[in-house]
């Protein structure tokens, strides 16, 4: 197999005037390669990996600690690591001296958020009601000036106010906006209390917009393009790079037994409905409030708000399925595709998904608080989905959220092909890598 580097050079070198930068940058690139090779063969891991378990093969490094409520996460081409924090801004992570953890950190910007990545040289970062961005410099950990507003406008709301975001290849910037709901009742949370219909959250929520990523001073209402509908929280979102599309997984909805009991029993209140893996086109409607997922009829049921039974499919069949459902109430909150090379070749291309564990579960014992691995071949998964590293929650089952140790979140992929999970209840980040490269 011809790889990247090489073609490049064959190509070029079939210009007189390229040859000499193609194979200064052939150097260079090996050089690099060198280098992250040797600090990854030095970084020692963890004791325990920080208190996660990893496939064999796996270690794990602490990279920070203690740095607070962590949400979403990016890595820089140099290392440096940038973590939004729900309360306090961002703070950048510095590793100064190769042992693959953190000396310095530095906080800035004063408004909480979710969301946070790099594109074209700068750090994008989403607070409940807007998507801001910082000019970063080569070398310099810390932005320069103040940030330039790409998108604002978004409705302020209480319930699922949390933003993230994603960029193509074409220079797009796509937003989730959650519903600000659980079911767009009438009476919200109110056993017995129908729906909206048509329900009115759906016009400027309950979606994905899509701006312009290299534009400053956009609004929703303006600028924003309504690209999918239908979607009650889509916290992880995310690029395919090598199917050239938008995926992302949505949290299901709350409460069917509390709300519905003589449709539902507890059980069925715990592990319904599914946390949907879904392909995201441009017009795209994934049905809330309506319907739902029922990972066990395999299908699409009308929600109990719309005169469902927890059987009946209804006007479901006109939405958007899902390409792969998960146990209902783990909510997955990270999405990442895998396109580094340090791990084995069958995580290429694959997706890894960070489940954070949801409250709706009683009264059976908590879920989720892992990170799954699902392969994907020609934009699809091609095989069933494993779980990958687990251990966040604690040695022994739990019953509430409050009892984990720790909450995974973001994902995020370094630049020698790591993977970095951030954790929400101490801010732990851990810097995932493969030993058994060679």
């Amino acid at each position: 197999m011809i790889s990247r580097a090489e073609s490049v050079f064959d190509i070029r070198s079939e210009h007189p005037g390229c040859v000499g930068k193609s194979f200064r940058r052939l150097l260079a690139v090996a050089a690099m390669l060198a280098i992250s090779t040797s600090a990854l063969a030095s970084a020692p891991c963890a004791p325990g990996n920080g208190g996660i378990r990893l496939p064999e093969g796996f270690c794990a490094q602490v990279v920070a600690d203690d740095l607070g409520p962590a949400r979403h996460l990016a890595v820089n081409a140099n290392g440096d690591v940038y973590v939004a924090l729900l309360r306090g801004g961002i703070v950048a992570l510095r590793d100064t001296n190769g042992d693959g953890r953190a000396e310095i950190a530095k906080r800035f910007g004063s408004r909480g958020g979710t969301g946070i990545g790099i594109h074209r040289h700068f750090l994008y970062f989403a607070t409940e009601t807007a998507v801001v961005r910082y000019s970063l410099k080569k070398n310099k950990l810390l932005p320069s000036g103040p940030p330039q507003t790409v998108a604002s406008g978004f409705p302020a709301q209480r319930e699922h106010a949390q933003k993230n975001f994603a960029f193509d290849d074409s220079g797009n910037l796509y937003v989730n906006v959650g519903a600000p709901s659980n079911a767009c009742q009438k009476r919200p949370r109110t056993p017995g209390s129908p729906g909206f219909d048509p329900c009115p959250q759906r016009r400027r929520q309950a979606g994905i917009w899509r701006f312009r990523a290299d534009a400053t001073g956009q609004t929703q209402l303006c600028d924003g393009h309504r690209f999918a509908a239908g979607l009650r929280n889509a916290v992880a979102l995310a690029w395919d790079p090598v199917a050239g599309r938008l995926y992302a997984v949505q949290h299901g909805r709350d409460q069917l037994h509390q709300l519905w009991p003589g449709l539902y029993t507890p059980r069925q209140g715990a592990e319904l409905p599914a946390e949907e893996f879904l392909r995201v086109r441009d017009g795209a409607d994934f049905g809330w409030p309506y319907c739902y997922y029922d990972q066990n009829l395999h299908k699409m049921v009308l929600a109990p708000e719309y005169g469902g039974n927890g059987k009946r499919a209804g006007r479901c069949g006109s939405f958007d399925p899902p390409l792969m459902a998960f146990p209902g109430h783990w909510a997955p909150d990270g999405l990442l595709f895998y396109t580094g090379g340090q791990f084995p070749a069958r995580y290429r291309g694959g997706a890894f998904i960070a489940f954070h564990g949801s409250w709706n579960r009683a009264p059976l014992r908590q879920q989720g608080y892992k990170v799954v691995f699902v392969p994907f071949r020609d934009g699809r998964p091609a095989g069933p989905w494993e779980v990958f590293a687990d251990g966040f929650a604690g040695p022994g089952p739990i019953m509430s959220p409050a009892e984990a140790r720790f909450r995974p979140v973001g994902l995020a992929q370094g630049p020698d092909g790591s993977l970095y999970i951030s954790d929400s209840v101490h801010g732990r980040i851990w810097r995932v890598m493969y030993r058994r490269f060679r």
